[in-house]
C-alpha cells in the first residue's frame, strides 16, 4: 500500500458535473485538490442513453463560466461528453480516473483515502459529488438478476424484433419505450402507478399515449412484476389477478439512489426521505470537513435536482474551505 505524502486541501470523489464545478473552484482558490472517479469523466453522463437529446438549453449546463456552443437549441449525449472534456482540458485539472474509492477514515484536517489502486491519499476535506445513477433503485424480485435484464437503456438496435418489457412510468421509461418502437421492437411498458408520472416532458406525453391507444405499445398500468422468468414475466395487477407475459428483454428503469453505505460509514446521517444531514448554504454535512455536491444533495428525490440548479456547489463549497463565504 502506498500513501500519499501530499496532504490535499480537498478530495472530491466523483468527477461528474459537480465534481469537476469543485475542482475548478479549488484551482481558483489555489487550493491542493485531487478528483478520484471510479468510472471515466462525467460517468453518468456517458451512461446516458446514447442517442439522448437532453431538456435543458447549453447554458444550463455551463461551469467554470466556459461557454458551451453548438449548433442546435437542445444538446445531445455527445455534445455534452465533448463539453466536459474540454472543460477538464481547459483548466488541466487533476483526475485520477478507473479508481474506485474503498474507504475514508479520519477527520477534519487529517482524512485518509484508500482506493482500488491500494493507495491512500490525504485530506483536510473531502467532498462527496459521486451521483446516484451508479446505483439502481431494485425491484427485489425473483429473476432480476438474470442476464436479460437492464436497470440502463442503451439504444434500440440490438433488440429489433425482440419482445421487450419496459418497468418504470417516468420520463426515462416512457423515452426508451417510444425509441424501441420506433427501431422495429415489440414494446411493453410496465407501471405500478394509475398514469405516467408528472415528470415526463410534456412534448413526448401525447406520443405514448397514442401509440398505446392505437395498440402500437402495449401498456400495464397498476400492475407490478412478480418474477422475471427466462421467457416470460409474471405480473400482478391491483385487483391480484396474475398475467403471464411473454418476453425477450427487461429494462427496470425504476430510478436509482445514492450509495448510503458509503456515505454512512463516514458518519454521516440521513433525514426521514433519506436526504444526506447537509447545511443548505456551505453543503458541509454533519460530519466536518465532509461536504456533498451534486444530485446526491436530494437523495432518493434526485428529480428535484439537476445540473443547472447544482452548478453553484462548487462555489458554496470551496468558499467555505477557503474561508470566503463564512
Amino acid at each position: 500500500m502506498t500513501t500519499a505524502q501530499e496532504v490535499n486541501d480537498v478530495a472530491i470523489v466523483g468527477a461528474g458535473p459537480g465534481g469537476l464545478a469543485c475542482a475548478i473552484e479549488a484551482k481558483r482558490h489555489k487550493l491542493n485538490y485531487l478528483v478520484i472517479e471510479k468510472g471515466c469523466l462525467v460517468n453518468s453522463v456517458f451512461h446516458f442513453p446514447t442517442n439522448m437529446t437532453l431538456f435543458s438549453t447549453p447554458e444550463l449546463l455551463e461551469i467554470g463560466n466556459i461557454p458551451f456552443i453548438i449548433p442546435t437549441a437542445k444538446p445531445t449525449r455527445t455534445d455534452l461528453l465533448g463539453y466536459y472534456r474540454r472543460v477538464a482540458q481547459h483548466f488541466e485539472l487533476k483526475i485520477n480516473l478507473s479508481e474506485k474509492v474503498q474507504s475514508i477514515s479520519g477527520k477534519r484536517g487529517a482524512f485518509q483515502i484508500q482506493t482500488s489502486g491500494d493507495k491512500v491519499y490525504l485530506a483536510k476535506n473531502i467532498v462527496i459529488a459521486t451521483g446516484q445513477y451508479d446505483t439502481p433503485s431494485l425491484m427485489n424480485i425473483p429473476g432480476e438478476e438474470r442476464e436479460k435484464v437492464s436497470h440502463y437503456y442503451t439504444e434500440a438496435h440490438p433488440y429489433y424484433q425482440k419482445k421487450v418489457a419496459i418497468i418504470g412510468g417516468k420520463n426515462s421509461a416512457v423515452e426508451a419505450a417510444l425509441d424501441l418502437y420506433k427501431h422495429g421492437v415489440e414494446v411493453t411498458i410496465i407501471h405500478r402507478g394509475e398514469d405516467f408520472g408528472k415528470s415526463v416532458k410534456y412534448w413526448i406525453l401525447p406520443d405514448i399515449k397514442n401509440r398505446i391507444k392505437k395498440g402500437r405499445i402495449q401498456a400495464y398500468f397498476n400492475t407490478t412484476v412478480a418474477e422475471i422468468k427466462e421467457d416470460l414475466l409474471i405480473l400482478t395487477g391491483d385487483d391480484g389477478i396474475e398475467t403471464e407475459l411473454e418476453n425477450d428483454f427487461v429494462f427496470a428503469l425504476t430510478g436509482y439512489r445514492p450509495d448510503m453505505g458509503f456515505l454512512r460509514n463516514m458518519g454521516v446521517e440521513f433525514d426521514p426521505k433519506l436526504t444526506p444531514v447537509h447545511d443548505e448554504e456551505t453543503l458541509q454535512t454533519n460530519v466536518p470537513g465532509i461536504y456533498i455536491a451534486g444530485v446526491i444533495t436530494a437523495g432518493c428525490e434526485a428529480s428535484k435536482v439537476f445540473i443547472e440548479n447544482t452548478r453553484n456547489h462548487g462555489t458554496k463549497i470551496i468558499g467555505h474551505i477557503n474561508g470566503t463565504n463564512v
